[in-house]
């Protein structure tokens, strides 16, 4: 295993010379600058690689256990949770109304990215925490406000999202657990739910669930569904949380991955709980903390790719094996050979492409909070809506891809555990399913975000795209112009597309849509390293490798959309 080493130089060269960091947050009256940003992101990477990669691969060997019904994470992890705490990393970017730092959504995003890559079990317990946090501001009573945000935000207590059961999965109206009022403004909350994050640790604090549930008067299917805040400790008479709430582990889940997280079976026994938003609108509350998820665990995907990058290329420069190309050496570091060069080289670019998408979709989100002009607000809001099922889908599929691609530089080496490279495959792949599949958030782009204002939403992002472009003539921009063209076109045939046709071009779409952005980013970084320090020189290489290996898919992928559905519903279903 190699040492993690924080991408800290490629944060700073995008804060400083990409995302132009200093402007944007006099934009949106936040008093940070470019060294304090990366003063904390230096911080953050220490506690990434000192603190929290040591515990990833005992965390994945041991994983997380029940004991006589109370999960028990692996050794290290509760003290390292609550040195976290200490540290006030989980109120990094919370409002400072309850009790956060206030510091940019850029920095929690890049934060994120680390945890990911250094341990992703770890990372979900603070994460979910956040959407937590975002839907009980959205949308729950003061009272609620006042007695949950304070701690949610500083870490203190944790959250968990408790939308799945057994027969309820992507189709929500489906669920069945139910809620009772006793009319005292608390409901009484019976039912199971399986796949639950983070439904239970050994960290201490309150554990707040939010769950959906059905009133006595639903009406059927989704419109009869409301959420509800489930703790599992309930305030006692002197106000402090003492009272073991009628909620249970009925089991954790045994997974490909992310062993070290305990993904729960939790039993609501009658348990007690409050009503979050209006009544039969839970689902409109539980996106709000849904949409936060969905960014996390695109960055998810972003981190594991970084981090298996990180090791296959040192691996790479050190491993010897066969003849140098001109046959006058034997043997050679494996980073000689053409197709090892290829693997990393289509990591690379997607890792350092996808943290710069990434950071720009953070400084919207700012923008969409604290912008001090309401049609700036609203329009970054629009942006962030966008974007957030590509960066999901894309940014998952790709960190797959990459965790493989990075697993086959080691050859044999990678499929044993010796070198943590088939602990990245099996915890990579949850990312492309949780918080709502890939599949789903493609349909997502093409069925709900193009048609924003019109079309006027999507049309305003390429032109964003378009104007980089158009400022510069290098091969990058070229390249990357005409991949826009062709996405332009295929925008235009998927509107008023019928369900079928929609759905048959949808993923393919999903990854058209991301190449471009990521050649925008890449045009980006390319006319911005025109030094001759060895960073700007692979910026400059990278980007060009992109434009000719990976930005051609876009003829493919164009070509694959405009084929329609025919050939994809012309099979009966009994023949499959």
């Amino acid at each position: 295993m190699y040492s993690y080493v924080p991408p800290i130089d490629d944060y700073r060269f995008l804060l400083t010379h990409i995302l132009r960091f200093d402007e944007a947050m006099a934009d949106v009256g936040k008093d940070v600058d470019t060294d304090l940003a990366v003063a904390v992101l230096e911080e953050a990477g220490r506690l990434c690689a000192d603190r929290l990669q040591p515990l990833n691969r005992e965390g994945d060997e041991l994983g997380s256990r029940l004991v006589e019904g109370a999960v028990i994470t692996p050794p290290g992890f509760a003290d390292a949770y609550r040195e976290f705490v200490a540290a006030g990393w989980p109120a990094l970017a919370a409002s400072p109304d309850h009790g956060g730092q206030g510091l940019p959504f850029i920095l929690q995003l890049w934060l994120d990215e680390m945890l990911s890559a250094t341990n992703l079990s770890f990372g979900l317990f603070p994460g979910l925490t956040r959407g937590a946090v975002e839907a009980i501001i959205a949308h729950a009573s003061e009272d609620l406000k006042a007695a949950y945000l304070a701690p949610l935000v500083s870490g203190e207590w944790t959250g968990a999202m408790a939308l799945t059961e057994s027969g309820a999965g992507t189709d929500l109206a489906l669920l069945k657990t139910k809620a009772v009022p006793l009319g005292d403004g608390r409901h009484a909350l019976t039912g199971q739910k399986i796949f639950i994050s983070s439904g239970d640790h050994d960290f201490g604090g309150n554990i707040v669930h939010l769950v959906l549930a059905r009133l006595p008067d639903a009406p059927p299917g989704v419109k009869g569904i409301s959420l509800f805040l489930v703790p599992k400790f309930l305030a006692d008479a002197d106000g402090g949380f003492t009272i073991r709430n009628s909620m249970s582990v009925g089991a954790l889940e045994k997974k490909m991955g992310i062993h070290a997280q305990p993904t729960c079976v939790m039993n609501y026994d009658e348990a007690t709980g409050w009503l979050v938003g209006e009544p039969h609108r839970g689902l409109a509350a539980m996106f709000t903390m849904m949409n936060a998820e969905r960014l996390m665990v695109g960055i998810q995907g972003l981190g594991i790719a970084g981090a298996a990058y990180g090791q296959a290329a040192s691996y790479a420069k050190e491993r010897l094996q066969g003849r140098s190309a001109d046959g006058t050496r034997n043997p050679v570091a494996i980073i000689e050979h053409a197709d090892v060069r290829r693997m990393l080289l289509t990591i690379r670019a997607f890792v350092e492409a996808g943290r710069a998408l990434a950071g720009w979709t953070a400084l919207q989100l700012d923008r969409a909070h604290a912008h001090p002009d309401a049609a700036e607000r609203a329009k970054a809001d629009a942006l962030v809506a966008l974007l957030t099922p590509v960066v999901k889908a894309a940014f998952t599929d790709m960190g797959f891809e990459s965790a493989v691609q990075a697993q086959q530089v080691f050859g044999g080496h990678g499929y044993i555990r010796e070198w943590g490279m088939e602990q990245y495959v099996r915890d990579a792949r949850i990312a492309q399913i949780y918080e709502g599949t890939n599949g789903v958030q493609a349909m997502d782009l093409v069925a709900r975000k193009l048609p924003q204002s019109g079309g006027a939403v999507v049309e305003g992002f390429f032109d964003l795209i378009a104007a980089d472009l158009d400022a510069t003539d290098l091969p990058i921009a070229t390249r990357t112009r005409e991949a826009l063209g062709k996405l332009r076109d295929v925008t235009a045939s998927l509107r008023g597309a019928s369900v079928d046709a929609s759905g048959a071009a949808a993923v393919d779409y999903l990854r058209l849509f991301a190449l471009v952005a990521m050649g925008w980013m890449w045009t980006r970084m390319a006319a911005a390293a025109q030094d001759d320090t060895p960073l700007h020189q692979a910026k400059r290489s990278v980007a060009a490798f992109f434009a000719q290996r990976m930005l051609p898919q876009a003829d493919a992928l164009a070509a694959s959309i405009m084929a329609g559905e025919d050939t994809l519903m012309a099979l009966e279903a009994d023949a499959f």
